[in-house]
């Protein structure tokens, strides 16, 4: 099991390390979400994530049956999305706390992403979503 949580500690999660998928998101949805030019997210099925503090300082924006975010209440930090029709959690890999054995493996929605931002690696890149699953 890996740990995460919030940049002031209010809010922590337990995750398996059992990540289906990496990727770098540039949609403009998770650059205004983290303020960063795109958004590195581990996705996991959403019963192997579990928050164990403070989950009353958890703020949930958007959908909460089909889509929506949870950040600290407090200190504003994004921890997770759930997708894919609350399903699957796309966890932000910065709030990990443990090292994952999963890396990114690919670039989603570059035909959105930052115009300043240069992706320097060699990574698949994708317009939209990738055109096979993660």
């Amino acid at each position: 099991m890996l740990t995460g949580g919030c940049r002031c500690g209010a809010v922590a999660y337990r995750v398996a390390d059992a990540f289906e998928y990496a990727m770098n998101c540039h949609c403009s949805a998770c650059r205004r979400t983290t303020g960063a030019a795109f958004k590195p997210l581990a996705g996991i099925k959403r019963e192997r994530l579990q928050l164990v503090e403070g989950k009353d300082r958890a703020l949930v924006y958007g959908d909460i049956a089909a889509a929506h975010d949870v950040h600290c209440a407090a200190c504003g930090s994004l921890l997770y999305s759930v997708v894919r029709e609350g399903k699957y959690a796309h966890v932000a890999m910065g709030t990990l706390v443990d090292e994952p054995s999963i890396r990114p493996s690919m670039h989603i929605f570059v035909g959105s992403k930052a115009k300043w931002h240069e992706i320097t690696d060699d990574l698949p890149q994708f317009e939209e979503f990738p055109t096979k699953p993660g």
